[in-house]
């Protein structure tokens, strides 16, 4: 005797079929709408922080081997046994000089402006000194200025190998806002954001600049 398929075999695979590819439909419209709402969320962080207004404030805390010199004039200004101090360091190879380079941020909009960590490079006088990057979380309130300090350290010593002594310590009075001439400073940054724990850099550098001494 002849058997045939039964129909709701078939009706039943059919429907299976159909159920899989609605599935599907459903997970990549669910995916595609995660992907849209976080790149929402990445243009208006990236926008918070376009309307935020950073400015170099100030050096501070400026200390030239150890000595503070943060509103001395010139090297003839320190105590005998700062000055003391200063040359023993520098007739031993080195030349530390340390400051906060403290930056101003202010946030005009009405959301709170939050990074994850910031990379900077630090410019003197048109020439490349140092770079770095402030690994910490930074939030700008609404409506709110912030300082944010970057610790600096530089040996001029080995930045200046071929000046003089005199040359090296003029330019460490002029950085701490207090020599004879003025000292151009620019800084790049570029803040990282996070975003869903993803970490976004923002797209490129942007510079502060400012003119220390001789005011």
């Amino acid at each position: 005797m002849r058997h045939s398929n039964p129909e709701p075999i078939k009706l039943l695979t059919f429907k299976h079929g159909y159920f899989i590819m609605k599935t599907k439909i459903l997970l990549s419209t669910l995916l595609i709408s995660i992907i849209w709402l976080q790149s929402c969320d990445v243009l208006q962080q990236m926008a918070t922080f376009t309307k935020c207004e950073f400015k170099m404030n100030s050096l501070t805390d400026t200390k030239l081997a150890g000595v503070n010199i943060q509103n001395k004039s010139s090297f003839s200004d320190l105590t005998f046994t700062d000055a003391a101090n200063v040359t023993k360091t520098l007739l031993g190879g080195e030349l530390p000089l340390t400051f906060n380079l403290n930056i101003e941020a202010k946030n005009p909009n009405p959301a709170t402006a939050a990074m994850q960590k910031m990379n900077w490079i630090l410019y003197i006088d048109g020439n490349e000194i140092t770079q770095g990057l402030l690994d910490q979380p930074i939030n700008i309130p609404a409506g709110e200025t912030t300082n944010i300090p970057l610790a600096i350290k530089l040996d001029l010593k080995k930045l200046l190998n071929n000046k003089t002594r005199n040359s090296l310590l003029n330019f460490a009075f002029n950085l701490a806002d207090a020599g004879g001439y003025p000292t151009r400073v620019k800084l790049a940054i570029k803040p990282t954001i996070n975003v869903a724990g993803i970490p976004i850099e923002y797209p490129g550098y942007f510079n502060l600049k400012k003119e220390f001494g001789a005011q």
